[in-house]
């Protein structure tokens, strides 16, 4: 069996996991009222493979098996690869209201980037592991997710640093034995751990020789003893106050995972103490991770432009010359980040025997969608203007004594309903005014985590100018 249903995908989860939300433990994340919505977001990414045209991005066909496997799983080798899976990834998030599905393609990130430091350490074991684990995914076709971030205490010390309050501030291995290892410690941020099968954990930063203990990469089932998530809480479902939309809610939450002393059998543990290689596993997923956060930006990107045209319309202000300038910021800032992204893959290198996105122009792209973010957010807010915050709300529209007055007076455009301005109104305010602000800054590494890799992956361009220049100048060295 290669691919599943979206029901298979539901059921799977139903497997004794240890979850928690808002204090109460959670005995079925499928059936419970917030997180049910997160496991239906993500399972579009199963139903996409289920519909007849969309199966054509989402699926393909294993070139050794000719089985039909997800798309992510497969190890990309060219441009077209990379192109195929961003235009999937572009696709899911639209299907998601701008919120991507993220059943495969974060987890995908993270195999890809074990892979990529196995083939790069020459390490046949770590190899044969992670492309039996590859087969494995392939052929069951879970949901993953990357475990990345560490809970790190105290910033300013290293992981094995003495003065660290305890030393279970990143994920390291506490036992070896026959069996496997044993892992202590926690991971945070981790955006759909509580619902997918699969736990890919990595570092989270370079590590010197004493770290070697927290130089580890594993992959483990969600509902393994010892694993203990706590999940951030959220609105799932769009307020009374709010005008109704028959529309899905779309929503992901995030987990704490607190790894109790856990046994990681050794055929899932592909990184265990070879510290020099903590740096390469990280930079290799911050690469791919990257590039999918700029693809699934995308979709959102078109929202901020849609809603900005929308609301100058709605409000008669289209026309006027400033308008129209803030208008143009907006579409720069959306093309810019759609060429970016398919330049990176088009101009495609290799690590690790595996194709990754141009590393400079992946970085321009997330760096340019984080930088501008809260630029753009404030021109939409700009051109909707106050009533965004203090519109009344939709029961104080559907009173009959109110209805008609609110109708009259919060007209803009003659053109255009009251009810539709007021709508618009609803919507700037969900996607301007929520977690994603934090999300969009700091999703994928900050804008400083971008900066730096685009001046070390920079250096070579600028000894080339270099040189360029004092050739010019008749510069001898």
């Amino acid at each position: 069996m290669a691919l599943i249903t979206a029901e298979e995908y539901k059921e799977s989860l139903n497997d004794g996991r240890e979850v928690y939300y808002k204090g109460e433990k959670v005995d079925n994340v499928t059936t419970h009222p917030n997180l049910g919505v997160c496991v239906d977001l993500m399972a579009i990414d199963y139903e996409m493979a289920e519909d007849s045209e969309l199966r054509k991005l989402a699926v393909m066909e294993d070139p050794e098996t000719g089985e039909e496997i997800s798309r992510y799983y497969y190890t990309p080798k060219n441009a077209e690869d990379l192109i195929k899976a961003h235009d999937l990834i572009v696709k899911a998030t639209e299907l998601g209201d701008g919120y991507i599905p993220l059943a495969h393609d974060i987890g995908a990130d993270a195999l890809n980037a074990i892979n990529i430091t196995a083939n790069m350490m020459g390490n046949q074991d770590y190899v044969d592991r992670i492309q039996n684990y590859r087969k494995h995914l392939q052929e069951k076709d879970l949901a993953t997710c990357a475990g990345v971030t560490d809970v790190k205490g105290n910033r300013n010390y290293r992981p094995s640093h003495p003065e660290q309050a305890h030393p279970d501030f990143n994920v390291r291995v506490v036992e070896k034995n026959s069996k496997g290892i044993v892992v202590r410690g926690a991971k945070v941020h981790i955006t759909g751990a509580a619902y997918c099968n699969d736990i890919l954990a990595i570092p989270c930063r370079a590590m010197s020789e004493a770290d070697a203990d927290y130089a580890v990469a594993f992959a483990i089932p969600a509902n393994t003893k010892g694993i203990r998530q706590v999940c951030r809480p959220f609105t799932s479902h769009i307020s009374p106050l709010e005008f109704p939309n028959s529309r899905p809610v779309r929503v992901h939450t995030d987990s704490l995972i607190i790894f109790d002393d856990v046994l990681v059998p050794w055929e899932r543990v592909f990184l265990c103490g070879e510290w020099k290689f903590a740096a390469t596993m990280v930079y290799n997923f911050a690469l791919m991770h990257r590039r999918t956060g700029c693809a699934y930006r995308i979709p959102l990107s078109e929202q901020f432009v849609g809603v900005g045209a929308a609301i100058a319309e709605y409000n008669g202000i289209s026309e006027a010359p400033h308008v129209k300038e803030k208008l143009i910021d907006l579409i720069i800032y959306l093309e810019t980040l759609k060429s970016l992204s398919k330049t990176a893959c088009y101009d495609f290198v290799m690590r690790g025997d595996i194709a990754v996105p141009n590393p400079i122009a992946t970085n321009m792209a997330k760096y340019h969608f984080a930088h501008n973010y809260h630029d753009v957010v404030k021109i939409v807010q700009d051109l909707a203007g106050g009533l965004t915050v203090t519109a009344p709300t939709y029961k104080d529209y559907m009173r009959p004594e109110l209805h008609d007055d609110i109708d009259k007076y919060l007209m803009g455009n003659k053109n255009i309903s009251t009810e539709n301005r007021l709508r618009m109104f609803d919507l700037i305010r969900r996607i301007t005014t929520s977690d994603l602000e934090t999300i969009c800054l700091h999703g994928e590494g900050s804008p400083m985590a971008e900066r730096m890799t685009i001046y070390m992956e920079g250096a070579k361009v600028l000894k080339q100018c270099q040189k360029l220049v004092e050739e010019m100048a008749e510069i001898k060295r």
